[in-house]
């Protein structure tokens, strides 16, 4: 299978929505993304396309959040949701959709990339528990992850807040 990443389109609504209901048995994760859309907190959404069929295969989110280092704004976004359409599991879709919108993200001058999850799947792209230390979340712990992406170094200072999209609120989980 050849997978080609691009940006997702206003043609790629209804597909992304049908595989993030397919994913996710509750539906939150769809609901996540129309609602970061329509508030205009989407910062980007890539697709990766089964360039032999034409399927979809996989998406993934990047969102708006407000972090403090310091007493500082940062550019920080939120992975969230990555998904991958059943019958493409398994064949690095994902880790090629994430690296990509890491990839972008670095270049589009971002500093941190927060993600909520697995720390041994998202430790693979650099993200540590550890960074996200000391940011005041309602989601802090061992699964509230940190990337830096520029250089690679976290900025000094002490840590703030960081807060996820109201959307994140909105569905039933905090911001």
């Amino acid at each position: 299978m050849t997978i080609a990443i691009r940006a997702a389109t206003g043609g790629d609504v209804a597909a992304i929505d049908a595989l993030l209901r397919r994913a996710f048995p509750a539906h939150d994760e769809a609901r996540l993304v129309q609602q970061l859309c329509i508030d205009g907190d989407m910062v980007l959404t890539l697709v990766a396309d089964d360039e032999e069929t034409g399927a979809l295969a996989g998406m993934v989110a990047f969102s708006r959040m407000a972090a403090e280092i310091g007493g500082k704004a940062m550019a920080a976004v939120s992975l969230a949701p990555v998904a991958v359409d059943a019958a493409h599991r398994r064949q690095g879709v994902a880790e090629a959709l994430i690296q990509a919108g890491l990839a972008h993200l670095r270049d589009a001058g971002a500093t941190l990339c927060f993600v909520l999850g697995d720390p041994a799947y998202y430790g693979r792209f650099g993200f540590s528990a550890e960074l996200a230390r000391g940011f005041a979340s309602p989601y802090a712990g061992d699964y509230l992850m940190a990337l830096p992406l520029q250089d690679g170094a976290m900025p000094c200072g002490v840590r703030g807040e960081a807060r996820h999209a109201a959307a994140f609120a909105a569905l039933g989980g905090v911001s």
